[in-house]
C-alpha cells in the first residue's frame, strides 16, 4: 500500500449553471513533501470549512483502482492525479477493506479512518457530468476521510502500513450503502450507532434513523395489542 499521489489545491471559481461558485476539489499534485496536520495539508484549502474540512475530514484519499472504473462508466479518459479532489491518490486501500477507525502510518504521519465521502453538486462540476453523482453513489467507489491523530511530513510514494485494524466496525463500503443505498437495515444501523470512531454527523444520522424505526415498530406492537 502507498500513495501514488500527493494533491492539494486552493479554492477557485468555476461556472455553474450561469453561477459563479467557489470550490476547493480542484487539485494539483505535488512532488514535494507536506505536512499533514490536524485540520488540513499545507498548501490545501477547502471553501466551504463549514461542509468540508476539519478534525473528521482533514486527509481525503481515494483509490487509484477506481480512476478506470470511473473513465468507462462515463465515457471519458485521461485523469489526472487528483482527479476526484483527494489529498490521497492510494494503491491497495479499497472501501469494502479498509474499516471504520482502521489506522495507517505513512511518512511521519498516523492517520485513522472517520467517514466514507458523500458527493455533493461540486463533484459533478468536477467530473464535467451530472452522472458521475449517482455512478459515486450507486457504486459505493467514494474514497474516504482520515483524521490525522500524529501530525507529520507525507510525500508520494511513501508507504501506507496497517497500525491497527479496526475489525469490529463497519467497512467503508458498508457505511456509505447504509447511509444511501440500505437506509433500513437494522443491523447496519445498530453496528454503526456503537462506533465511537465513525464521525459524528454519520452517527448522529444513523441513531435518528434507528430510533425512528424502532418507534415505528413498537407502535406497531401495541396497536396489535
Amino acid at each position: 500500500m502507498r500513495i501514488q499521489s500527493l494533491n492539494v489545491g486552493k479554492p477557485r471559481l468555476v461556472e455553474h449553471k450561469g453561477e459563479r461558485v467557489w470550490t476547493g476539489i480542484y487539485k494539483d499534485a505535488s512532488d514535494a513533501p507536506l505536512m499533514a496536520r490536524k485540520l488540513n495539508i499545507d498548501g490545501d484549502q477547502q471553501a466551504d470549512p463549514g461542509v468540508h474540512g476539519g478534525i473528521d475530514k482533514a486527509v481525503y484519499a481515494f483509490p487509484c483502482e477506481h480512476y478506470g472504473y470511473y473513465q468507462q462508466q462515463l465515457g471519458q479518459q485521461d485523469y489526472a492525479p487528483g482527479q476526484f479532489g483527494e489529498n490521497l491518490t492510494t494503491e491497495g486501500l479499497l472501501e469494502s477493506r479498509v474499516h471504520i477507525g482502521d489506522r495507517y502510518r505513512t511518512g511521519g504521519a498516523l492517520l485513522e479512518v472517520s467517514q466514507p465521502r458523500s458527493p455533493c453538486y461540486k463533484f459533478a462540476i468536477r467530473m464535467g457530468v451530472a452522472e458521475a453523482l449517482a455512478v459515486c453513489i450507486n457504486s459505493a467507489r467514494t474514497g474516504f476521510y482520515l483524521r490525522v491523530l500524529r501530525e507529520g511530513e507525507i510525500r508520494a510514494g511513501d508507504a501506507i502500513e496497517l497500525e491497527y485494524a479496526n475489525l469490529e466496525a463497519p467497512t467503508v463500503e458498508a457505511v456509505h450503502r447504509l447511509y444511501y443505498l440500505d437506509r433500513r437495515n437494522l443491523e447496519g444501523l445498530r453496528q454503526a450507532v456503537l462506533c465511537d470512531r465513525l464521525a459524528a454527523d454519520f452517527r448522529d444520522e444513523f441513531r435518528a434513523r434507528l430510533e425512528k424505526i424502532e418507534s415505528a415498530s413498537q407502535s406497531s406492537i401495541s396497536e396489535e395489542h
